[in-house]
């Protein structure tokens, strides 16, 4: 493999809001803090954390989720819990994260306490629309140097199957102006075992894959699972040098970067990798400072604009990914998102 592996899709525990979501989320929570060897005194504030973040959905939300994952970045792990809810969101946020701080209608109670516990949170809330609150712990606290280009994402099952048909993968490659990025969104076609098969065969294909462009890569994934149902695939460079974005994408995937204001939409070919797939083209966008890159299969809607998440696009790729599921989610698919965001100097 020519770079080394940033991050990548895992398994994601969704656990749905209802009456036995505090037990079950610390349970769950608490055998993924064990699995990475966390102290039994961090493994206890993780199931605390959990508990809040069921307790305030229980009470204040409409509806929710809590997704629960092992994430890893470079040679770090962690713990990461995430809220997800439908509504009715926060009006004060900052208020909301006081110690004490409660409302009719809107989250509170607990708040304080999860900025606490966790290594790193966040939080983001669109008013009658939903939150997303992030926690993290890092195993033995060794979270990694900031970088650049953060990139994050998320996975979630069609509604009564166990395993996603979508995938997502970052490593590094090194480009034609230094150190660069590749991304790899894939929506294995169908869904359950046999989607997550060709999912797992692409992501297989481009962590093996010697390339750098994303034409090459692209093939290089094809021929990975050419035996397979096959996919919608896209394949990202993010150069740092020239700061622009390169895409090459077969099927329905949506790729697009957002800067201020402006969304620019890059293409891909209709087809199916690893079928019957046209020859790749390459497209690309500026991508400075403060932009973000976003992949999507789609089980999401590709309707949704930026300007619809005001301050969302500061925050942690994790949360940017989680917020965007959480709005834009086909609810009858799989649903499958890749975030990567340069930040500001």
């Amino acid at each position: 493999m020519n770079g080394t592996l940033v991050a990548e899709a895992g398994d994601v525990h969704w656990l749905r809001s209802d009456v036995a979501l505090a037990a079950a989320a610390r349970r769950q929570a608490g055998q993924l803090a064990r699995s990475v060897r966390l102290s039994e005194e961090r493994v206890a504030r993780v199931e605390l954390c959990v508990t809040e973040m069921a307790t305030n959905l229980l009470k204040h939300a409409d509806d929710g989720s809590l997704a629960l994952r092992v994430v890893r970045t470079g040679d770090h792990v962690a713990v990461e819990c995430l809220s997800l809810d439908n509504g009715p969101g926060i009006d004060d946020v900052a208020g909301a994260l006081r110690d004490g701080t409660s409302a009719a209608g809107s989250l509170g109670i607990g708040m304080g306490a999860i900025g606490r516990l966790a290594d790193d949170h966040g939080i983001h809330s669109l008013r009658g629309r939903g939150t997303v609150v992030y926690a993290r712990f890092w195993a033995d606290r060794q979270a990694p140097e900031p970088v650049r280009v953060a990139t994050g994402g998320l996975t979630r099952p069609i509604s009564g199957e166990q395993v996603c048909g979508d995938t997502w993968s970052v490593r590094t490659v090194s480009g034609p102006g230094g150190d660069a990025l590749l991304l790899l969104m894939c929506d294995g076609l169908g869904h359950g075992p046999l989607a997550a098969r060709v999912a797992d065969r692409a992501r297989g294909a481009f962590r093996a894959s010697r390339q750098v462009s994303p034409a090459a890569v692209l093939e290089d994934v094809h021929r990975g699972v050419r035996d397979t149902r096959g996919a919608a695939v896209a394949i990202a460079l993010v150069d740092h040098a020239d700061q622009r974005v390169h895409l090459s994408g077969v099927g329905n995937i949506t790729a697009l970067v957002q800067a201020g204001e402006n969304r620019n939409t890059l293409l891909s070919m209709p087809g199916i990798v690893g079928m019957q797939m046209p020859r790749p083209r390459t497209f690309d966008a500026a991508f400075p400072p403060g932009a973000a890159l976003v992949m999507h299969s789609d089980g999401l809607s590709d309707r949704w604009r930026p300007g619809d998440f005001p301050g969302l696009f500061d925050q942690d790729p994790s949360l940017v990914a989680a917020q965007l599921l959480n709005q834009a989610a086909v609810r009858r698919d799989d649903a499958g998102i890749v975030v990567a965001v340069h930040r500001r100097p």
